[in-house]
């Protein structure tokens, strides 16, 4: 009972009430958000529609998405967390609801570019809140719940739309929609706005937190130290892509079915689900950089080990390989973005961060359809050359981001000091 009493602290003690208001949001936002999983058979088998103008509806979607997350870390930091967090999610609830009862296709996909709006619009809010919220010793560990909370709600999310979407698709929209609505219920009745809103300081020096006088996207695009984080966190973003744009495609070509792929897929998010509480013992004390290069050569690894594997035993191996690096890689991914943004601009580098995932989402199928049909096998090796040079990456950039970090902190530790006669 000690151990078990002592792994639970480690894991999720002393965390702030708030912190466990907006991770049941999250996790109740994620459980819900399963019609856009059934988009494209939606489209097609109760609207009628080909399958390339499902993809184009889809890819309105993904587009809406790009659109949000940059208004949403934009608003996070003029509006406030809270105020995003509220209108976006009842935005999107209502939204949802309107899309199950309308039946007109140019209609559905205004509203799929709407929907995706709303939906990528709280992630920049919700991190920036967390990061308001968890004084950094025990942001690991917060960071480390809320993507355990992400992927096990997308396994219920996944479990309940096969479901409802066999009974109803005005259900698995409506579900939907309600969920979104208890969202925000959470975090209008529990969650307080976060949002400290300070006087400017002075301007930075060498290496330093760039100045804020003109807050807005410029600032996270200007600062070198910040942008070659998200350049690496890009590559990991790509390499990890590979396993819903590229990999179905070898497998189908190693002579395996579409329900083999499901259960690679589904064997990742389950050791997610039961690892990832395990994880801050494995991190807390160590350099994030260290961590992070450590995760990177997983993945390099892994996905470099599908040029060998040619059944289903070799790629349960290799997912299991690559999933331990995810895992390992989210907390300091999350503390490290905190750690480098000015607390007037979280929202905005957040959303700069967030950026990084739909440009992988684009740039993997694109560049790797080519890259598997001329270089075959080849391709996986190709892959885990990036890691091993984004792990090269870390490894360089690691140490100056840290020292910037120390100069930041040291700095607040001043300015706070009381003056002493």
């Amino acid at each position: 009972m000690r151990a078990a009493g002592a792994w639970w602290r480690d894991t999720a003690g002393g965390l702030p009430a708030v912190f466990w208001y907006l991770w049941s949001g999250l996790l109740i936002n994620r459980v819900g958000a399963f019609a856009m999983l059934f988009l494209p058979l939606y489209l097609t088998d109760a609207r009628g529609a080909s399958d390339a103008l499902a993809g184009l509806v889809v890819g309105a979607y993904g587009l809406g998405g790009v659109a949000g997350v940059l208004l949403g870390g934009v608003l996070a930091d003029r509006w406030g967390r809270r105020r995003t967090l509220l209108w976006s999610h009842l935005a999107a609830s209502a939204l949802m609801a309107t899309m199950a009862v309308v039946t007109s296709l140019p209609a559905i996909a205004l509203l799929a570019a709407l929907v995706g709006i709303a939906h990528s619009m709280p992630g920049p809010a919700f991190v920036a809140a967390i990061v308001d919220v968890v004084p950094a010793p025990r942001r690991s560990r917060a960071f480390n719940l809320q993507f355990w909370a992400f992927n096990l709600g997308m396994a219920g999310a996944s479990a309940l739309a096969g479901l409802l979407a066999e009974a109803s698709y005005l259900a698995l929209f409506l579900v939907d929609a309600a969920a979104t609505l208890t969202t925000t219920v959470i975090i209008a009745w529990k969650v307080p706005e976060t949002l400290v809103r300070a006087v400017p300081g002075a301007s930075a020096g060498a290496g330093e937190s760039p100045p804020v006088r003109r807050a807005g996207l410029r600032t996270p695009l200007t600062d070198r130290i910040f942008l070659a984080f998200v350049a690496l966190t890009f590559a990991h973003a790509v390499i990890t892509a590979q396993n819903s744009t590229v990999m179905p495609l070898a497998m189908r070509a190693d002579g395996l079915s579409s329900s083999a792929y499901g259960l690679v897929v589904a064997l990742g998010g389950l050791f997610i689900v039961i690892g990832q509480l395990f994880v801050p013992r494995l991190i807390d004390g160590r350099r994030k950089h260290r961590v992070l290069a450590t995760a990177l050569g997983l993945a390099a690894f892994g996905y470099a080990g599908l040029a060998v594997a040619d059944g289903l035993p070799g790629y349960l191996l290799a997912a299991l390989v690559w999933t331990v690096g995810a895992m390992l890689a989210a907390p300091p991914n999350a503390e490290i973005n905190a750690e480098l943004a000015p607390p007037r601009l979280r929202g905005r580098y957040q959303a700069v961060f967030f950026l990084t995932f739909p440009a992988a989402a684009f740039v993997a199928p694109a560049v790797g359809g080519v890259s598997l049909q001329y270089l075959g096998d080849g391709h996986w090796l190709a892959v885990g050359g990036l890691g091993l040079l984004a792990v090269a990456g870390h490894l360089l950039a690691g140490p100056p981001r840290e020292r910037r970090v120390a100069r930041v902190a040291a700095s607040a530790v001043l300015i706070n000091e009381p003056v002493r006669d």
